[in-house]
């Protein structure tokens, strides 16, 4: 199990987390768990230095900015 917790959410997001935790298949609070731990995840400091060092190292200094910020963009999951 888990810490039981109790939150205020705007009508829309409930509405849209609803919807989705049906099309998931999954308990409302494995869709609140699971956001809440990719949020945490993007935000960590050290995530965020892994994301940039990875970008960095696909980067040849010789290529043309535009042509490097395409490419990074291009494999950004979005």
């Amino acid at each position: 199990m888990g810490m039981k917790t109790a939150i205020s959410v705007p009508d829309d997001v409930f509405s849209s987390a609803e919807r989705l935790a049906k099309r998931l298949k999954v308990s409302r609070s494995e869709l609140y768990s699971r956001a809440v731990a990719e949020f945490l995840a993007r935000h960590a400091p050290e995530t965020v230095t892994e994301s940039w060092n990875a970008v960095l190292a696909d980067v040849d200094p010789d290529d043309d900015t535009t042509a490097v910020a395409r490419r990074v963009f291009e494999q950004v999951e979005w």
